[in-house]
């Protein structure tokens, strides 16, 4: 019977003190420098970019005017016909004399504007 709990039984051995572990040591320190790497390349790569796109758009929904074109999430192309300030409602013209409301969060680009750009200036003769 000694054979038989000798070979399912494995011996331990203690470690020795100040042997490598804890987080804090050269081999748990590179442990974790892959993760962080992979975290640091995901945020530059597409996190990051996307909060600028995000922010961009938003800037474009809250300054909406009369005449600019949009595109609505569900792929309408349209033109802003009224802008009501104190709600979240636009409508839209979609086709001659149909027009629609729509909520703001719902329109996903502002496909041109009748917004002069600020540098868009005319060039002085003489």
């Amino acid at each position: 019977m000694t054979s038989v709990s000798d070979f399912l039984v494995t011996p331990a051995y203690a470690q020795t003190a100040g042997g490598e572990g804890g987080l804090l040591s050269a081999g748990g320190l590179m442990s974790i420098l892959p993760y962080v790497a992979m975290f640091a390349i995901f945020y530059f790569i597409l996190i990051r970019p996307q909060q600028q796109k995000q922010k961009q758009l938003r800037a474009q929904l809250a300054a909406l005017r009369r005449g600019d074109r949009v595109l609505t999430a569900g792929g309408i192309i349209g033109v802003i016909q009224k802008v009501r300030d104190d709600s979240n409602e636009i409508e839209v013209e979609i086709a001659p004399n149909v027009r629609v409301t729509v909520l703001r969060d719902t329109l996903t680009s502002v496909v041109s504007s009748t917004a002069k750009p600020a540098n868009d200036t005319a060039p002085k003769a003489g």
